[in-house]
């Protein structure tokens, strides 16, 4: 990274810190990784500001303080591994891989948007995660096994129960509830003995994840 691009994520990072993001894991996965890598074209000179940017199918990237926020409650650390519904850019992707993932299993319905997100991954990191095509909402799209954390990019009006029964024990699951014009963020937790918690937490904005694989793009 040059010397100026040093400097502009320091000056991101402290206007996150302004926003109440406190998290040291967090603040520096998003120090180091470079959020205009991940920004359409003309969006990029956005990207070091707390903003929602448009993505192609009519998506959007999450503002990085609402990505801070849900990567707090997740608490990924080295060596998990970790589903992620709604690729998006893949910008969280990488932050949950530089969060020390062993694994991020990540599922996208928009197939342009899973071969952008993969086309803006580095090398390395293509080799320590799976993007995948399909309806994440849906059990029919997940992969074997469990997870130790479960992060959703977006709002559903109910969490789907098949996603809390691939959490591992000790396992999290971190997602939002409600509508594009009122959502909180949620997280599941499951301890030891399989038995489940659930958590209301602050409001975010985060736009809707539809459920189905996308037919066209």
């Amino acid at each position: 990274m040059t010397t100026d691009g040093s400097i502009e994520a320091a000056a991101f990072v402290m206007a996150l810190r302004g926003r109440g993001v406190r998290d040291t894991d967090t603040l520096r996965a998003l120090e180091r990784v470079p959020r205009e890598r991940f920004a359409p074209g003309p969006y990029r000179d956005l990207a070091r500001r707390d903003l929602a940017l448009p993505l192609s199918c009519g998506q959007t990237m999450t503002a990085p303080s609402a990505v801070a926020a849900m990567l707090t409650a997740l608490g990924a650390r080295p060596g998990m591994r970790i589903l992620e519904i709604g690729t998006g850019s893949g910008y969280v992707t990488t932050l949950l891989l530089r969060l020390g993932a062993a694994h991020v299993h990540s599922i996208e319905r928009y197939a342009l948007l899973a071969e952008d997100a993969r086309a803006a991954l580095l090398p390395d990191d293509r080799v320590r995660a799976t993007l995948a095509v399909g309806d994440g909402l849906d059990a029919g799209s997940l992969p074997e096994g469990r997870f130790d954390r479960i992060l959703l990019n977006g709002a559903v009006a109910a969490l789907p129960p098949h996603l809390a029964g691939v959490l591992a024990p000790g396992g999290r699951l971190v997602g939002a509830l409600g509508t594009r014009e009122a959502t909180h963020r949620v997280a599941v937790f499951r301890d030891a003995d399989g038995m489940l918690e659930e958590c209301l937490g602050e409001r975010l904005r985060l736009g809707p994840l539809t459920p189905g694989r996308a037919r066209v793009l």
